[in-house]
């Protein structure tokens, strides 16, 4: 279920300690006193446990229906565990930075690493029957340095509010989308309040015009920005995901984009850029999306 204009429940909130942070835990009880099922705790249990090693999590997911969309993974569970193994050798870690959920979906933003690498990613979980049946994600080598603007990849609010808004949220990221694909750049101007933009993008400057200036470099050096398909538009209060695919230069590129939406305009993104590999390179047959 999504989140109702105005919702039939009460808000609680816990707290999930990481090494580095609390990451707030929104948890909804309906007015009959009922909690509804609460997906991201666990999410984010599975998450951390391929740095722990902790069985425990893979119980939350389907053993007989587990759809995989990492392309370097199997299908199913057991290619899940035999990542897991790899990982616990190459002293793999994971930091969640910010988390939502949206209905039986939950989206996940983290930094992994691994010694001399560190990847910045979202990860996304659909359950169904009370257990995890799909994943999909999306990772982007982390940046050396700081943007143009002073920004790291994940820095910045965490903690989603205006519950009621998530459904009027969506539908401008996707009315946005629709503009960009169709190149009607004059509207652009209308999703922002004034030049105002905050940018997480390594390459890319503050603001609006920070963001033309960006692209434009961008095209300049032979890696243009072109989206083609909106596949997946998930959200959470003020936060929003947007699931794409296009090139980036001349590589067919997943795009995973996260905005912060506040009073109704885009106010700041996230985003990671990862290229698809050849379908006979893919380790199963589920596709990216």
């Amino acid at each position: 279920m999504g989140f109702l204009e105005q919702p039939p429940f009460h808000l609680y909130a816990v707290k999930l300690k990481t090494p580095k942070k609390e990451i707030i835990i929104t948890k909804y009880k309906l007015k009959s006193g009922v909690f509804m099922e609460n997906y991201k705790q666990q999410a984010l249990e599975l998450l951390k446990s391929g740095e722990t090693g902790d069985n425990g999590p893979l119980s939350y997911i389907n053993p007989d229906n587990y759809i995989q969309h990492n392309l370097t993974l199997k299908d199913g569970i057991q290619g899940l565990i035999e990542r897991r193994a790899i990982n616990q050798k190459v002293l793999f870690k994971v930091n969640p930075v910010r988390a939502f959920q949206d209905g039986d979906f939950v989206f996940i933003h983290s930094e992994f690493s691994v010694p001399n690498l560190s990847l910045i990613g979202f990860d996304i979980f659909r359950f169904e029957g009370g257990k995890i049946v799909e994943h999909w994600d999306n990772f982007q080598p982390k940046a050396t340095n700081l943007s143009p603007s002073g920004h790291t990849m994940v820095d910045g609010p965490t903690f989603a509010w205006g519950l009621d808004k998530t459904e009027a949220n969506k539908e401008l990221m996707r009315t946005y989308m629709d503009n960009l694909l169709n190149d009607r750049r004059e509207k652009f101007g209308s999703y922002f309040e004034g030049d105002n933009y905050i940018q997480h993008n390594p390459l890319v400057a503050d603001n609006l015009s920070g963001l033309f200036a960006g692209l434009q470099a961008l095209s300049t050096q032979g890696l243009a920005v072109k989206y083609t398909k909106v596949h997946r538009v998930l959200g959470e209060g003020n936060f929003v995901l947007v699931v794409s695919e296009g090139n980036f230069g001349d590589k067919l590129s997943s795009y995973y984009d996260l905005y912060r939406i506040q009073n109704g305009k885009i106010a700041e993104h996230w985003d990671t850029i990862q290229a698809i590999p050849l379908h006979e390179e893919w380790k199963n047959p589920n596709g990216k999306f």
